[in-house]
């Protein structure tokens, strides 16, 4: 379908950056791309700057953010810098010094507004850009591979002049995300030769990795607009885990197969401008060397490391936590976990599962209306479920309408153009739509209310400080209407609301999830439970491919059961989409 994706042959520029949702492989991609370079006699340089790298486990060594030589691979290095620790340092040396000068509760205001995802970005940004325009870098390796690329946002940011010109320092205005470039004035210049070099075709090639599934080609597809916005236009695009083939006699084999086509058919025409090349949907896990170099060979598993019945793990079924919400008069459950679990389908059949209990039950999504329509059809709905739909983007245009009303007109051209640009951070449209989830709440009685998608414990923990400090002083996100100011509180008490974690048995997303969990501890909620979605490991399929890749879950199914969570559900993989109210109830049978 796609031609085989070779770096050797793809790759001609000494900067390598790879972008994508998580979990769709960019680590593994990376990794297997360095060894492959360097197998061919260059000198390479691996770095990841994901919070969530697993780059040690994958080369089995310790890594700090000095390049450590690769063993079993000759002119390999790698590096993992760590933005966390970097965003801490950072956000320390923009607070420190009002210590003891303003009230603790204004500091406390401040460090959490340097606690998000564009802080740690931008922290990663510093730490790479010495890289990217140090000479002797580039006298020292022939290419330098990044895994994890900034956002276009970020960049856009970082570009702007007013970010530069002292204009947070006074600024009131309600952005959601504001403060991460407040003590980078000295950098200007260094960013700036950054940014030049990311969109120098001679210099960098950003590669979009993606699954052959909508949720991650339209994300794939954001990334590549944003970022060919800002001039960064040498792309390719890599398809990840396609399965080549499949087994006629396996159900789950060959519907596995057709929807990774169905969903290539809907590739986003602005994606169809660039090279595309693929990479096969492989059974082992991609760590250790030897497995890297497998990648590119197309290499299978032995049927022998198939899943067998003595070394199964059972756990709960969905079915085990409707009960559980059921006997226990839950009013208020959000499902949450990063785009491509399927968060919209576990909320979908709670809601089910829970009407079939006899309850009354509302689900809301930030799907669209029209998602919902194909989700449920034109089944009979049961008369105790009602739906319905909230648009992120129009809830997005709202708020930013509303905040540039209340702080727009103070500012000057420079002004606004930053005030813009903060409002489009991934924080805004968290805030944005839980002002309409608190609508949506504020109007339910005698019911229990699913939200698909909560926002994160970060921004409630900003909204938690609008209604304590004062704006001017706190620099919040605006006024806090008085629904929301209802249900911060409300959510935070387990008697009544209850988070679930949606998440795959893969590494990345397993790891996002675990890292949400402790952002929600910061804002004093507690997920009862998990999810693990989609899995091969609870399916009895006999595809040599996709039972090995059933193996490969058995790893993080445990760390999740035994580690992670203080419940756990594990749903299949179905061999069918879900759709229709009937349907959904498989889920719970």
């Amino acid at each position: 379908m796609f031609q085989s994706f070779n770096p050797i042959d793809s790759i001609k520029t000494p900067f390598i950056f790879l972008t994508g949702k998580g979990g769709v492989g960019k680590t593994s991609t990376a990794c297997a791309t360095a060894v492959a370079l360097a197998d061919s006699g260059k000198k390479v340089l691996l770095i990841s700057t994901d919070p969530a790298s697993n780059l040690q486990d994958v080369f089995g060594i310790e890594l700090t953010n000095e390049p450590t030589s690769v063993q079993s691979v000759e002119n390999l290095f790698a590096s993992n810098l760590d933005p966390e620790t970097s965003a801490r340092v950072y956000r320390e040396s923009v607070v420190g010094p009002y210590r003891g000068i303003l009230p603790d509760s204004v500091v406390a205001t401040m460090e959490e507004q340097l606690s998000g995802a564009c802080t740690v970005e931008i922290a990663a940004f510093d730490e790479f850009s010495g890289l990217l325009t140090h000479t002797e870098i580039l006298n020292q390796y022939d290419h330098v591979i990044f895994d994890t690329a900034p956002t276009g946002h970020t960049l856009r940011l970082l570009q702007l002049p007013t970010a530069w010109n002292g204009f947070l320092e006074e600024s009131t205005h309600g952005a959601s995300c504001l403060g991460p470039l407040s003590g980078l004035a000295d950098k200007k210049d260094l960013y700036s030769k950054t940014v030049d070099v990311l969109s120098n075709a001679s210099k960098t090639t950003l590669i979009l990795v993606t699954r052959p599934d909508v949720s991650s080609l339209i994300e794939a597809d954001r990334a590549s607009g944003e970022l060919k916005e800002i001039g960064i236009k040498n792309q390719l695009l890599i398809v990840n885990g396609l399965l080549q083939s499949y087994l006629e006699e396996d159900e789950i084999s060959g519907a596995f197969y057709h929807r990774q086509r169905n969903a290539l058919k809907e590739i986003p025409e602005n994606l169809k401008q660039t090279v595309i090349y693929s990479l096969p949907f492989v059974s082992y896990s991609l760590t250790g060397v030897e497995n890297l170099r497998y990648l590119f060979k197309q290499y299978s598993v032995p049927s022998s490391d198939m899943v067998h019945e003595n070394d199964m793990i059972y756990l709960p079924r969905l079915s085990d936590l409707i009960n559980d919400f059921s006997a226990t008069g839950t009013k208020l459950i959000f499902t949450m976990g990063k785009g491509g679990v399927g968060k919209t389908s576990v909320a979908s059949a709670i809601a089910v599962g829970l009407v079939e209990k006899g309850h009354r039950v509302h689900l809301t999504t930030t799907d669209p209306a029209a998602h919902l329509d194909y989700q449920f059809q034109s089944d009979q709905l049961n008369k105790n479920l009602t739906i319905s739909s909230i648009s992120p983007k129009e809830e997005v245009e709202n708020y930013k309408a509303d905040v540039i009303a209340n702080a727009g007109k103070e500012l000057d051209e420079e002004g606004l153009a930053y005030l813009e640009e903060d409002l489009n951070s991934p924080c805004t449209e968290e805030i944005a739509v839980f002002r309409a989830f608190a609508d949506v709440v504020a109007k339910s009685e005698d019911e229990i209310v699913v939200i698909d998608t909560a926002p994160t414990g970060h921004t409630l923990l900003l909204l938690d400080a609008a209604q304590s400090y004062s704006k001017e002083i706190a620099r919040s996100t605006g006024e806090v209407p008085e629904s929301v100011k209802k249900l911060l509180p409300q959510i935070k008490n387990q008697e009544e609301t209850s988070v679930v974690i949606v998440t795959l048995a893969e590494a990345t997303p397993v790891l996002e999830a675990s890292r949400l969990q402790e952002d929600l501890r910061r804002a004093d909620i507690f997920p009862k439970w998990w999810v693990i979605n989609q899995s091969l490991y609870a399916t009895n399929t006999k595809d040599p491919v996709l039972s090995g890749k059933a193996r490969s879950e058995q790893q993080w199914i445990q760390e999740v059961h035994e580690k992670l969570a203080g419940n756990c559900a594990l749903i299949p993989w179905f061999d069918e989409e879900k759709i229709g109210y009937s349907k959904i109830k498989d889920y719970i049978n």
